[in-house]
């Protein structure tokens, strides 16, 4: 018999909110967290603006600040997150060790871009490149543990070593996917009975000069630099790509009969998961939508259920012409008649797009749906797009009763990911 699985507690480092109800709050007045960026000199980039997370420290949830200064970004958001959540959840020491696990869908840790420099620079002292000018350069210069801290399973190692998570433990990079496919693979870790909690999320940082100039090679990254706060705006005409973001976002997750027995808070049930790849093209999704319907649907049939029950759609909604359009496509196919009864919000329209992070915050997003019966909105949708015919909560959150939710998350490389969550 298959095990249920819940999730029992919330948390999150967003550049909207560094916790969740301060996230939920700034969502539902229609409030965005892009500004002009300030991480990094972009002023010589086609994209000058991003959605960073300002004025936090992990000492907030307190971690000792300078041990943490020497970890990648990403990694204090994941520590922030967890942190957060496993509180939020009331976990103790009742937690056997060994059947408390990680998953995560981090992305990688950032570069050093200082030292590298000095790298090139030896490198090319004479004019032209040496090889062996830049691996004895490299030799001298780099910090092992700086290099250590760009592996993507560090936070997922940080975290077991923080709440003594001996259980199974594991990182996946599925771009944007990430994030949810790490819950969805955790709630399968807990419904065949390897592990009863499993802590999850993602977390990423790409606001940096390899991230930015890799996205605006690609011509993804809006360029409506004078006007931050109306630069995300997935599903309307004149979206012009996404905006680069960064975060974290980890949820408790815990065997059913378990968090009953506790009387813990339980949010909300994971109900459905849907896991597909395009088999397309890396940089594009196919034109039919098939992965992104076949995903939907594997998530329906994984709950039992079939599009009536659902209350709610979390959108991928980057923002991009050709996501947005072939998203409303894989909806349509998956709920025919019904698509346009289903209230559909792309969130990315204020948080940016937080990458690897972006499907476990958007999950959080839902589960808050559910509990306060209100639907966030998509802002900056004033001009209606025929391909993008659907009900996109324009620019004002709307009270709707949701018992069941669902969120997609779509990632370069043709991975898609569906996740289901219904009140209990």
């Amino acid at each position: 018999m298959r095990r249920r699985v819940v999730v029992t507690g919330i948390g999150c480092v967003t550049p909207l909110g560094h916790t969740p109800e301060e996230l939920w709050q700034n969502l539902l007045a229609g409030k965005s967290g892009v500004a002009k960026t300030t991480l990094m000199d972009a002023s010589s980039f086609p994209t000058k603006i991003s959605a960073e997370v300002k004025d936090w420290s992990i000492a907030s949830v307190g971690e000792d600040a300078d041990v943490w200064a020497k970890r990648s970004r990403h990694t204090n958001f994941a520590a922030g997150a967890a942190k957060q959540a496993v509180a939020d959840a009331g976990l103790g020491d009742d937690v056997e060790p060994t059947r408390f696990g990680i998953y995560t869908g981090a992305g990688e840790g950032q570069q050093d871009f200082e030292r590298f420099g000095r790298m090139m620079v030896a490198a090319t002292a004479d004019g032209e490149f040496s090889l062996k000018k830049f691996i004895e350069a490299g030799l001298e210069i780099l910090d092992p543990k700086a290099e250590l801290e760009q592996e993507p399973n560090l936070p997922s190692s940080y975290l077991a070593g923080m709440f003594n998570a001996q259980g199974p433990n594991a990182n996946c990079l599925t771009a944007c996917a990430a994030s949810s496919q790490a819950i969805g693979e955790a709630t399968e870790i807990i419904r065949r009975g390897e592990a009863d909690v499993m802590l999850s999320g993602g977390a990423h940082s790409m606001i940096h000069p390899f991230g930015l100039t890799g996205f605006n090679l690609l011509t993804a990254l809006s360029t409506r630099n004078d006007e931050p706060e109306r630069a995300s705006r997935p599903f309307d005409a004149k979206r012009d790509g996404f905006v680069l973001g960064e975060g974290g976002a980890m949820v408790v997750l815990e065997e059913y009969e378990r968090a009953k027995a506790r009387g813990a808070n339980i949010y909300g049930e994971i109900a459905g998961y849907g896991t597909t790849a395009d088999a397309f093209r890396i940089t594009d999704t196919h034109p039919e939508g098939r992965g992104a319907t076949s995903c939907i649907q594997m998530a329906l049939a994984d709950a039992g259920m079939n599009g009536e029950a659902i209350h709610y759609i979390n959108a991928h909604g980057t923002s991009t012409t050709v996501n947005d359009k072939v998203e409303t496509l894989a909806i349509r196919k998956s709920f025919g008649e019904l698509a346009d009864k289903i209230p559909v919000s792309s969130t990315k329209s204020m948080t940016g797009h937080l990458i690897a992070a972006a499907g476990a915050t958007e999950l959080i997003i839902c589960l808050l749906a559910l509990r306060d019966g209100i639907v966030p909105p998509t802002i900056n949708y004033e001009n209606p797009d025929p391909n993008c015919d659907l009900d996109y909560v324009p620019n004002k959150a709307r009270e709707h009763a949701c018992k069941t939710v669902l969120s997609n998350s779509f990632g370069f490389g043709g991975q898609n990911i569906t996740l289901i969550a219904t009140a209990v």
